[in-house]
């Protein structure tokens, strides 16, 4: 363990699920990591709390309305910065060789690209970075020989499973899906599916827009095109399988026949401490899978006619430049929406349809594209009417 240089860490969204077991594998591994910054969009309590125990340089609170109270309480702590620029200059410090970047939605994509310009690696637990700004990021890390080492349990399970093999081997890339809570229900259920049974995940404790995007399968459909950044696998031969058990978090097909899985209880700190730790493994206090009570281990095909969210996935990446981005934030503004209890589960996808075919597409885009994208797209999906809401 001694041999491991120290990870010097930027955790970005450090209060929400991703943030929280990131901050656990730190507690199990004092001397290898040490957190810089911290950062967090308004669990002022949390982010306050989370300064006295970890002491880091500085924190930052997106939402400014909580800047003097995180201000007051950590005086003498740690420095205070605020809001989207305060995020943007705490990746670029130098005291900083790993960004964690656990943020949710679309707010994650600058400072994926400013950590990138400054030569940072990056863990990376936010979806949208790759599904928003995919051909940016990866032109970019290449370009400054960064590192993007994937959080998702899916996409760890996937770069554990190529390890030590050639990309042109590999015939198919199999994601898996829990199914989420409706996995059994029929479509005429589905329209009266409250926001406290969507939010009932069967294995996996998530926060509120991961778990909803896993009820209605975006989640998978967000990963697919993650894949397909990360791996450079043709979309054809990405599938999604259903695994309602999720001990397998995914498997690699060779040409060959064989295939790769790899396996563990589902537990978000193994896949975070392999990104923070890779290419070396360190012990972990997690529970490991009991066969013999699990006793088996069951796949389906994944019904897009009642969650046609992973269809629109693949058919945003097969249409390519700006549709995946206008997906992505109609999502995010549906699923709000949802949660606030303005529209039915059903209306999700419809509200992501009509706002991809009506965005307006470039197909060589560029950042400043994307966000002028964001502004129209959360106006245009915020404002339509739909029929069961």
């Amino acid at each position: 363990m001694s041999s491991l240089p120290e990870k010097q860490i930027a955790l970005l969204g450090s209060t929400g699920s991703i943030g929280e077991n990131s901050l656990d594998v730190v507690r199990q591994h004092p001397g290898v990591f040490r957190v810089r910054y911290l950062t967090a969009r308004r669990n002022a309590e949390k982010l306050i709390q989370q300064a006295r125990e970890f002491r880091p340089r500085a924190v930052v609170i997106a939402d400014e309305a909580y800047y003097p109270q995180v201000k007051k309480e950590l005086s003498g702590v740690c420095q205070v910065y605020a809001g989207m620029e305060g995020i943007l200059q705490v990746v670029t410090r130098e005291d900083v060789n790993l960004v964690l970047n656990a943020l949710v939605g679309a707010v994650g994509v600058r400072p994926t690209l400013q950590a990138i310009d400054s030569g940072k690696d990056i863990a990376l637990a936010n979806k949208e970075t790759l599904v928003m700004a995919g051909k940016l990021v990866m032109e970019k890390a290449r370009h400054k020989q960064v590192r993007i080492l994937p959080i998702d349990s899916e996409h760890s399970a996937i770069w554990q499973c190529l390890l030590g093999e050639e990309l042109d081997s590999v015939k198919r890339l199999l994601i898996t899906a829990s199914g989420g809570p409706f996995r059994t229900w029929p479509r005429e259920k589905l329209a009266t599916a409250t926001v406290e049974q969507a939010l009932k995940h069967p294995n996996w404790d998530m926060g509120a827009k991961i778990t909803i995007d896993s009820a209605t399968l975006m989640n998978k459909g967000l990963e697919v095109i993650e894949a397909y950044w990360l791996y450079g696998i043709p979309l054809e031969r990405i599938q999604v399988v259903v695994h309602p058990q999720s001990i397998i978090h995914s498997m690699v097909e060779f040409v060959d026949g064989s295939i790769k899985a790899q396996l563990g209880v589902p537990d978000m700190r193994i896949p975070i401490q392999y990104a923070l730790t890779y290419p070396h493994r360190l012990p972990l206090q997690v529970a490991a899978p009991d066969f013999p009570r699990i006793q088996s281990l069951t796949f389906e095909e994944p019904d897009t006619e009642r969650f046609p969210c992973l269809q629109i996935a693949y058919d945003a990446l097969r249409q390519g430049g700006t549709a995946p981005a206008a997906m992505n934030i109609a999502n995010e503004v549906a699923v709000q929406r949802f949660l606030n209890r303005e529209i039915g589960f059903l209306d999700i996808p419809e509200i992501i349809r009509r706002t991809m075919e009506s965005h307006p597409f470039v197909e060589q885009y560029t950042l400043s594209h994307l966000l002028e994208l964001e502004k129209w797209a959360r106006e245009f999906a915020g404002s339509l009417s739909v029929s069961t809401g």
